[in-house]
């Protein structure tokens, strides 16, 4: 089951008490305080762990609290500290406060992690208020309370490619021909109910992430269909592959189709209009009009990017996918800017200078050829 919302309550552990006690051992008439501290409450901490792709761990477990710390002990014995809850969460995870509706973290790296909620401080003993003028304090201080949360999650499928169009454009199709992927294929409409993700390698050095997104109709952006639950999962691709039905089985055009789509992807979010496009028209095994259809369509979009393809037959899809490549080559080129841009400044000596900005250059091409972390 793929779920990508979730509201769920975070509560911290509190810190232990500190403790009263005074020293009592044989022929030691004045042993004086000896109350230990109390141990600090465990933090609720988030993490991203690449094995996850969906939030169904929060699905039917809304409350989530760490273990709250031991309280001190004679002898000047501290308490244990509780131990902190650690939660594991998928790529691409939102989390808001739910209560003051802001964005606490977007945990969209591999590797990150966050305290949500602090543990309490565990009190101090009585053996720390002890002075000149009161030698036999009996009081402690307590701990303090856990934060505690009320959250609401969000996940964001993180993908180089989105596979958008009309249903039974043949997106599932396309994916199950580039990819190991093996989602769903029927002859009717909506047979794709969750985003997938596919792994597209074109050789060991170029690898790219591929997301199916659900049929998109007229009205998605406000609800129709499917609507926006999954218009999200398109918002971190780079690049968006719009396939079209070149022959839909409603004989509707698809140019029109087409710009319905544009319509409802620039509605939901004005970064999808911006992204990256190419056009893909399907299912170019079934002309029978010697091209007319193709060559009508790519006259009505004249200036876009348009590259036929048939997911069935796999023709066209080598070409498609290394102008996929090269697309996303640009982009992250250009994530990979900032750190061709922090030089060292010219007061150093030209030979340093010039080590330096070979190795910013390095590490940019580095992060420009990374593949897609994987477990």
């Amino acid at each position: 089951m793929f779920i990508d919302e979730a509201r769920i309550h975070v509560k911290a552990g509190d810190g232990g008490n500190g403790c009263v006690s005074f020293r009592r051992e044989k022929a030691v008439p004045k042993g004086g305080p000896d109350g230990g501290d109390g141990g600090g409450g465990g933090s609720v901490i988030f993490y991203t762990d690449p094995n996850k792709d969906t939030l169904l761990d929060f699905a039917g477990k809304h409350h989530w609290k760490a273990e709250r710390g031991e309280g001190g002990m004679g002898a000047k014995c501290y308490g244990t500290k509780g131990e902190d809850l650690r939660i594991p969460v998928p790529l691409g995870t939102q989390v808001f406060d739910s209560d003051h509706q802001i964005l606490i973290i977007d945990l969209d790296k591999p590797g990150m992690e966050v305290v949500i909620a602090k543990g309490g401080h565990g009190g101090k003993g009585n053996w720390h208020f002890k002075s000149a003028t009161n030698q036999t304090p009996r009081f402690a201080q307590p701990g303090t309370e856990g934060a505690e949360r009320n959250l609401q999650l969000k996940l964001k499928l993180i993908a180089d490619v989105g596979l958008v169009g009309m249903p039974n454009a043949g997106k599932s199709t396309l994916l199950s021909s580039i990819s190991a992927a093996r989602p769903k294929v029927a002859d009717y409409p909506f047979t794709t109910l969750e985003p997938q993700l596919g792994i597209v390698e074109l050789d060991k050095d170029r690898r790219m992430v591929f997301a199916d997104i659900p049929g998109l109709i007229e009205g998605a952006s406000h609800g129709a269909g499917l609507g926006t639950n999954f218009l999200k999962h398109i918002e971190r691709t780079k690049i968006i592959v719009h396939l079209l039905d070149l022959f839909p089985p409603d004989g509707s055009d698809p140019a029109a189709n087409y710009k319905t789509i544009r319509k409802e992807l620039e509605a939901f979010s004005p970064l999808l209009a911006d992204k990256r496009e190419i056009i893909a028209p399907n299912k170019t095994d079934l002309s029978t009009d010697d091209g007319e259809a193709l060559a009508k369509l790519k006259k009505k979009l004249k200036g876009k990017r348009v590259i036929p393809i048939s997911g069935a037959t796999r023709n066209g899809l080598a070409e498609l996918l290394e102008v996929v490549w090269g697309e996303l080559a640009k982009e992250r080129t250009e994530d990979a800017k900032p750190a061709l841009e922090e030089l060292p400044p010219k007061r150093l000596p030209p030979h340093k200078r010039a080590d330096l900005a070979k190795q910013a250059e390095e590490q940019a091409q580095a992060k420009l050829n990374a593949p897609w972390p994987m477990s």
